[in-house]
């Protein structure tokens, strides 16, 4: 899942994300964008070939965490991924913040505390309201084979409408 940590720039957020390194904010957010930048020729070969593509997070998440940072606007942060392939189909995967903590692992990484997850559902929801984007929200606290059922048939009812439809490119 996103971050792609084998290349350069991967290696480069992997650090960061990781507490080996310091990086200022708005150089973080541009590493990520091009992170998701390098994945695009390889990710329009595969849609050309008819293969779904299935990405964990992508460009959403991104602007949501740096735009819950002090001194960023959601609409500043979206502009390095604008044109990037647009999904067909985004799934929100909604779980309340203790529930999240209580999933292990929480609080190793960067951006892992509670009011900062708060802040970061907000932009979430302030990206939600884009109607020109496909967003599905799902309740993420039901059990694994529930959430694999609601996922897949979503997905190929999706997959199903979507089949003729040319490729899109994100907030143009």
């Amino acid at each position: 899942s996103p971050p792609d940590r084998t290349t350069e720039i991967g290696q480069l957020i992997s650090s960061y994300l990781g507490r080996e390194k310091n990086l200022e904010d708005h150089t973080v957010h541009l590493l990520f964008s091009a992170n998701r930048w390098e994945h695009v020729p390889m990710m329009k070969e595969k849609l050309h070939q008819g293969i779904t593509v299935v990405v964990d997070r992508y460009a959403f998440s991104g602007v949501a965490f740096t735009s819950a940072k002090e001194n960023f606007c959601l609409d500043w942060c979206k502009q390095p991924d604008v044109g990037l392939p647009k999904p067909d189909l985004i799934l929100f995967l909604q779980l309340s913040p203790e529930e999240a903590a209580e999933r292990g692992n929480f609080g190793h990484e960067r951006y892992e505390t509670s009011s900062f997850q708060e802040k970061v559902l907000q932009s979430f929801y302030c990206l939600m309201e884009d109607k020109t984007l496909n967003w599905k929200t799902v309740d993420a606290s039901k059990s694994i084979e529930d959430l694999h059922r609601e996922i897949k048939s979503i997905a190929e009812e999706t997959m199903q409408e979507v089949q003729n439809k040319p490729l899109g490119e994100l907030w143009k």
